[in-house]
């Protein structure tokens, strides 16, 4: 597979029908396959004989491709690329991964290609969540920057290339500082003990650059560079680019700190700090996948989801601001869906009597969604104030995984139960 970029579309690796190329780099080739099992398309990554047999990086590249593939299966969440199966033979190998278009992030790292700071500081918020997730999982990545962080669409990306990750709870032996310079922590520069604080100045590289189409390091040499990262103070971003907040500034430099304990104490810490200073450059009436988020995450019914699978949530929801005085739901119409009422307070009656008054982080109209939409609504129900609110169609929760879906229903079915409880002492009366 090595050599000519031109290609025998009958090729086959393993299970996988090769059908393009997608890229090329110093140790392997990434093609777009077909899994001719299940039809599904992914992005193969396979290396080539001559890379394990390499006399003075053989060993490493092979570390590297074992670390990678031992994760098949492992990591599930919405913003890393899922390893869907690995298989290593002595002199080569193949890793079928989930396959992302988009393209990555280093292509927004010119200043004149710049992403909305809205999209970058949403970016930010969701690499937290995907690094957290991650380190719980017992794995720093350590080679983190743009060019390994795939975009789906929009501000939608997920993290890829653990070649170098540094796996806790494995026995693969390491067998080098991998990295790449300009992203690199003082501490791995070093060669200490990595934590996820390590990752967390990968990721303050990242957002500095893709704010302001500039590294926040830089040397003509590898050893100029190192003693920058080692000594020097970054410009704040805000000097770089003049439509950044100034506020901006202390969040991304704490995150470049020159020792772990400078940085933030959690991702969860870090991601919070991205989240407010986002709600100062968002577009009028703009809904953030970070404000969603946080709405859910502090429902107690939802206390048993994973923030992983709250993610899934989030994004299966149509989400809307309405103001007050309006009607979502009205009695006897048919309705398949749910909502989630993230900020506000709506008003419930039947047949002109008040069932309910309900506050913001509850659910409502959950009866037609158990009964298939085969119910008709059960009442009315109208905001009394402006809502942030979201609506939840059966297709679109039947994505997420059966874990959550299960969770939901069970959560779902308790609260109708205690609501239906308070409706008929109501009416009793």
């Amino acid at each position: 597979m090595a050599g000519d970029f031109t290609l025998d579309l009958s090729l086959q690796v393993g299970k996988y029908d090769i059908q393009k190329l997608l890229g090329k780099g110093a140790t392997g080739t990434v093609y777009l396959a077909r899994d001719t099992f299940t039809g599904k398309e992914v992005a193969l990554k396979t290396i080539e004989p001559e890379v394990f047999r390499d006399p003075e990086f053989g060993t490493v590249y092979r570390s590297q491709f074992l670390n990678e593939a031992s994760l098949a299966g492992k990591l599930r969440h919405p913003y890393i690329v899922q390893i869907l199966d690995a298989v290593v033979e002595e002199n080569s190998g193949h890793i079928a991964m989930e396959l992302v278009m988009g393209g990555d992030l280093s292509q927004y790292t010119t200043p004149d290609r710049l992403l909305p700071v809205a999209d970058v500081l949403q970016i930010g918020f969701k690499l937290c969540g995907a690094l957290d997730y991650a380190f719980k999982e017992g794995i720093v990545h350590r080679d983190l920057k743009p060019a390994n962080i795939m975009v789906v669409k929009g501000n939608d990306i997920k993290i890829a290339d653990f070649g170098a990750a540094f796996l806790r709870k494995s026995q693969v032996v390491q067998t080098a500082s991998m990295g790449s310079p300009y992203y690199m922590s003082p501490e791995q520069i070093e060669g200490k003990d990595l934590t996820f604080h390590s990752d967390m100045y990968s990721i303050g590289v990242a957002l500095y650059e893709l704010l302001t189409g500039k590294r926040p390091f830089g040397g003509a040499t590898i050893e100029a560079l190192v003693d920058a990262i080692l000594h020097q103070s970054p410009q704040p971003p805000s000097s770089i680019r003049a439509d950044l907040p100034k506020d901006i500034d202390a969040v991304i430099l704490k995150a470049l700190g020159k020792k772990p304990d400078h940085r933030y104490a959690s991702w969860n810490e870090f991601a919070i700090e991205l989240s407010k200073v986002g709600q100062l450059v968002l577009p009028p009436g703009a809904i953030p996948d970070s404000e969603k988020f946080v709405a859910l995450k502090g429902v107690e019914m939802l206390s048993g989801l994973t923030d992983a699978e709250l993610l899934e949530l989030a994004g299966a929801g149509t989400w809307s601001r309405v103001e007050a005085r309006k009607t979502l739901i009205k009695e006897g119409e048919a309705g398949s869906s749910f909502y989630f009422l993230a900020k506000g307070e709506v008003k419930i009656t039947q047949k002109g009597r008040l069932l309910n008054l309900v506050n913001g982080r509850e659910f409502f109209g959950e009866m037609s969604w158990i009964y298939g939409g085969m119910l008709e609504r059960q009442a009315t129900v109208d905001s009394m104030t402006e809502l942030l609110v979201a609506e939840f169609e059966p297709e679109a929760l039947a994505r997420i995984s059966l874990g959550a879906q299960l969770y939901l229903t069970r959560a779902l079915v308790r609260n109708l139960v205690d609501r239906l409880t308070l409706a008929n002492t109501r009416l009793a009366r």
